[in-house]
């Protein structure tokens, strides 16, 4: 009889726990957030990227996306691509030290982006806009990291302000992230053979040149043979003549 309960009571704790998993699984989505597309980019280059907006809501739209620029890495040049219905704001600020760009001195860098839509142009419902951003030279860092506020019609903001944590599961509301890679060496690698193939080209110049030699003498040698041969009928047939005349 103890047993039965035991096995009555376990049974029951199992169903109950498989519908609170149930449950607290339908309760909880996954939620897509604001992105940066694509994830990767080159220190020192420039760099096309696209804030990746999807809409969340299911009765407002998107009207507003204020996208922070991070101050422990500036970027010298920042320029935005036109999104219909959409304008634009740009906030800098001032860096110091200065930046160098193509050899200039910048003491201003962009520091905020506000993107805002016009009557009827937000995000709705079931979709998603990219918002491109041209910038660079990119910094010298392992990555870089936009704090995001995205704005719904309704007056709801989804903070997307949450810094990753190596190693550690990714926060419900992450900031988008930009990952820079080191400059590439191959570049200057592949450079290199081209050089030597040029300075091969140059060294078999010697061989080449003593090719070309040897063949324009091969050519005088023919020219020499053919005149001969013309010369020596000439001789023949004037030594044919010369008897027939005196006769």
């Amino acid at each position: 009889m103890t047993r039965t309960r035991r096995s009555l009571a376990g049974a029951a704790a199992l169903a109950v726990g498989v519908v609170a998993t149930a449950v607290l699984g339908f309760a909880a989505p996954a939620s897509a957030h604001v992105t940066v597309n694509p994830k990767e980019a080159t220190q020192g280059g420039y760099g096309r990227i696209a804030f990746r907006v999807p809409n969340e809501s299911d009765t407002a739209s998107t009207v507003k996306l204020e996208v922070t620029l991070p101050e422990n890495a500036p970027v010298g040049s920042v320029s935005t691509m036109p999104v219909p219905g959409w304008t634009v704001a740009v906030e800098k600020r001032k860096v110091d030290p200065p930046l160098e760009v193509h050899g200039s001195q910048i003491t201003e860098a962009v520091s905020k982006l506000t993107w805002t839509a016009a009557a009827d142009a937000g995000v709705k419902p079931g979709q998603f806009q990219e918002f491109p951003v041209s910038l660079g030279p990119l910094p010298q860092v392992d990555k870089m990291i936009f704090k995001t506020l995205q704005t719904y019609s309704d007056g709801n903001i989804s903070r997307w302000i949450e810094e990753p944590t190596p190693g550690a599961e990714e926060p419900e509301h992450p900031a988008p992230v930009l990952t820079l890679a080191a400059a590439s060496e191959s570049a200057s690698a592949s450079a290199a053979p081209v050089a030597n193939n040029a300075q091969a080209a140059g060294g078999d110049g010697d061989e080449d040149e003593g090719n070309g030699l040897a063949t324009g003498l091969g050519i005088a040698g023919l020219v020499a043979g053919l005149a001969g041969l013309v010369l020596g009928g000439l001789a023949f047939s004037r030594s044919r003549q010369e008897p027939a005349a005196k006769a």
